[in-house]
């Protein structure tokens, strides 16, 4: 397979990998509290802290968003995948306005 074609391809999963990214954000960015414990005992200050916090959770859910992304689009298709990250994000968010863990 050409390499072109597939570096044309890559924005179209720009989205499923958002959707999960959104879906698993939450989830994951509680599963970081060994990072917010080192971070208290660091030399940085509470606004850096919650920088740090941001970043490194937000590029959890993108990465993990991307893993699912391309296994989900391997194994169903890439609008399949898709599409279940849209439901899950849903999901997620119904969740969480209701106050309730799953």
């Amino acid at each position: 397979m050409p390499l072109i074609p597939v570096a044309m391809a890559w924005p179209m999963l720009l989205p499923g990998i958002a959707l999960w990214a959104l879906a698993l954000y939450w989830p994951l960015s509680l599963s970081l509290a060994p990072l917010e414990a080192g971070l208290a005992s660091g030399p940085l200050n509470g606004a850096s802290q919650q920088i740090v916090l941001v970043l490194g959770s937000l590029t959890l859910a993108l990465v993990a968003g991307l893993a699912m992304e391309l296994i989900l689009g391997w194994a169903l298709g890439p609008s399949w995948a898709s599409s279940l990250g849209l439901v899950t994000a849903l999901w997620a968010l119904f969740w969480v306005l209701t106050g309730r863990t799953p």
